[in-house]
C-alpha cells in the first residue's frame, strides 16, 4: 500500500511554469505565462516534452495562480504532457479565466473537451497516422469547438498531409474553428516543403514554424 498521498481536487501536479514569447497557435510571439502539467497517456513519436511525463511538483490552484499573477502576464497557456489528464485541469482554467487572463489550452485529443470553460481558447492537435496515435482521437471533440478555438496538424511527411486535408473536408474544420493550423514535424518535413503543399492546393490553413524552436532550439523553459 502506497504511502504517498492521494492529491486533492484542488491540486495540480506542475513540470514548470515559465514566461516566454509563445511559439504557436493565432497567438504566436506575444509574451505568454506557460503553466506546463505533468503526465500525458500518449506516447506521439515526435514528441518534445518527454520530461513532462513524470515528476513534477504538486501545487493548488491558488499557489499556481500567484505564481502567474508574479508575471503580470496578459496571456496565459495551460500545456503539457497532456493537462486534461489530471482532473483539477478544468477548475484550474476557470481561475485563470476568472483572473482577467487570456487563457489558451493545449490539448492532445485523445480527452473529452466536454465542460471546459467557455472563456477557454482551445487548441486541438489531431495526431496524424505518423504520430504514431492516430487510434486515440477523440473525434466527439469536434463538435465541442468553439468558433474560437483551433485545430493544429502536426505533419510528418506527405501521407499525412493528405490525411490533414481529408479531415478539413470531412469536418468542414475552416469553417467551424477561427484557425487551422499545419506544423512540420521537426526534423521529418521542411517548413518550405509543407509551405509548397499548401500553395499548391491553396489550403485555407495557417503554416506554423514553432518559434520556440527556431529561438531556443527546444530548450524547457522556452
Amino acid at each position: 500500500m502506497s504511502n504517498t498521498p492521494a492529491p486533492r481536487d484542488d491540486t495540480v501536479r506542475i513540470t514548470e511554469i515559465f514566461y516566454s514569447l509563445q511559439g504557436e497557435a493565432r497567438t504566436v510571439g506575444l509574451a505568454t505565462v506557460f503553466v506546463r502539467l505533468t503526465g500525458c497517456p500518449l506516447r506521439c513519436v515526435y514528441c518534445d516534452t518527454e520530461y513532462a511525463f513524470s515528476g513534477g511538483e504538486l501545487m493548488t490552484i491558488g499557489q499556481i495562480c500567484d505564481k502567474v499573477a508574479a508575471f503580470s502576464p496578459r496571456y496565459v497557456t495551460v500545456t503539457g504532457g497532456e493537462p486534461l489528464a489530471q482532473p483539477a485541469c478544468w477548475p484550474l482554467l476557470s481561475a485563470l479565466c476568472d483572473a482577467g487572463y487570456q487563457v489558451s489550452l493545449e490539448t492532445g485529443g485523445a480527452i473529452s473537451l466536454a465542460g471546459i470553460d467557455e472563456r477557454v481558447v482551445t487548441v486541438l492537435d489531431l495526431k496524424t497516422p505518423a504520430s504514431g496515435e492516430m487510434a486515440r482521437n477523440d473525434y466527439d471533440n469536434i463538435p465541442l469547438l468553439k468558433p474560437t478555438d483551433q485545430v493544429k496538424f502536426v505533419i510528418c511527411d506527405r501521407a499525412d498531409y493528405e490525411w490533414a486535408r481529408f479531415k478539413l473536408d470531412q469536418y468542414h474544420l475552416p469553417g467551424r474553428v477561427s484557425d487551422v493550423l499545419f506544423s512540420p514535424s521537426h526534423g521529418q518535413v521542411g517548413g518550405r516543403e509543407l509551405a509548397e503543399w499548401i500553395l499548391a492546393d491553396n489550403l485555407p490553413v495557417r503554416l506554423q514554424l514553432q518559434l520556440h524552436k527556431l529561438l531556443w532550439n527546444d530548450e524547457p523553459g522556452h
